[in-house]
């Protein structure tokens, strides 16, 4: 059971408090550019993005989140760095929260600044503290970006913000480093009761990354830390969401939306269903079928494991057996298995309005 820690929104999504754990990403296109931001954003909401987080690097980008903000079907976050003036300017902008660096925003003044803004307009602000950026009398006395320099990090700029009496604070520890990440926030679990934002920063690509990030975001969520999560890859911004639902799925911490499971082959397959898997795969998350479905090569777990999906596909000798609700549906031949099979996904899908909805407006 995950600790009780304090609840804040970010739009109309649940933070902390006992809340599902929701799922971030970030924008990888220049938010300049306002249609091909909320292009993006708006793909990010059909894969099942919560909330999305910008880069707000110059002004031209801060006076673009108005437009931004407007238009988003998910609460937007505004990630600032180096020039305080930018977080001002994106609060005017109407963004739903901020993600500020205790280690690069400037002096005290300026950070007093920012929270005043965002108290008065009732906009959380996340603390993001990162190895690679930690401050240098951290470094200098800790030697490294160690998890209790991060810690320190994290507090020291907590206490500014409670002083000025603002409290609506989230925080976020993170390292590409595994070991770092989830001992840095297995501290800051024990310190503090605000919600915590988890992730390993620079991971990696989308292979390396999401084995990365699943070892250290999954063992904090197994242990019950952590409250809203975002998968860091090198890669489509959609495979960051897939990889954060599949996280929560495995630990049994959301369910529904689409998810294939597939046998790994071996030599008794007949078939090569690794196209199968992939086109199959593929199609249901394209068009947003909710539907949990198997895709299996041979009679020894197939028929098992299809009958546990929701619908799945068990191949055999020249032909493959289609299950729905656990009981065999058809026999099909094998000249187009995949476009017979997702004939059924699509019927099974749309007779029970099983399509996977696009969240809507955070306002």
């Amino acid at each position: 059971m995950r600790p009780l820690t304090r609840r804040l929104f970010i739009g109309r999504v649940p933070i902390g408090g006992g809340a599902p754990v929701s799922i971030q990403s970030m924008t990888k296109t220049d938010t300049r550019d306002v249609e091909a931001t909320l292009s993006q954003i708006r793909g990010l909401a059909t894969a099942g993005c919560e909330i999305i987080r910008a880069a707000v690097p110059d002004a031209a980008a801060a006076d673009a989140l108005k437009a931004i903000v407007a238009q988003s079907p998910l609460p937007v976050v505004a990630d600032i760095h180096f020039d305080h003036r930018l977080a001002l300017e994106a609060l005017k902008a109407g963004v739903h929260a901020l993600r500020i660096n205790p280690g690069n925003i400037g002096a005290r003044w300026k950070v007093e600044e920012v929270v005043r803004s965002a108290r008065d307009r009732g906009v959380p602000i996340r603390i993001g503290v990162n190895a690679g950026s930690l401050e240098k009398d951290l470094l200098e006395r800790h030697g490294r970006p160690a998890p209790g320099a991060l810690v320190e990090s994290a507090l020291r700029h907590a206490e500014i913000l409670e002083s000025l009496d603002f409290r609506d604070i989230k925080i976020s520890l993170k390292s590409s480093d595994v070991s770092t990440t989830v001992e840095a926030n297995r501290l800051m679990a024990g310190r503090c009761d605000y919600p915590l934002h988890l992730g390993v920063t620079e991971a990696g690509t989308v292979f390396a990354g999401s084995i990365r990030s699943a070892l250290g975001i999954g063992i904090l969520l197994y242990e019950g830390i952590g409250d809203t999560i975002r998968v860091s890859l090198t890669g489509p911004p959609e495979e960051e969401v897939r990889a954060g639902l599949e996280i929560l799925r495995s630990l049994g911490l959301r369910s529904g939306g689409p998810m294939v499971v597939s046998c790994p082959t071996c030599g008794r397959c007949r078939t090569d269903i690794i196209p199968v898997v992939q086109a199959v795969e593929a199609e249901i998350l394209k068009r947003g079928w909710d539907v949990h479905a198997a895709v299996m090569g041979c009679e020894v777990n197939g028929p098992g494991e299809a009958r546990l999906a929701e619908i799945g596909i068990a191949f055999g000798e020249g032909q493959a057996l289609i299950f729905i609700g656990g009981k065999p549906h058809r026999k099909i031949g094998l000249e187009d298995p995949v476009g017979e099979f997702l004939k059924d996904v699509e019927a099974y899908a749309m007779e029970r309005q099983r399509i996977h909805p696009v969240p809507g407006d955070p306002k």
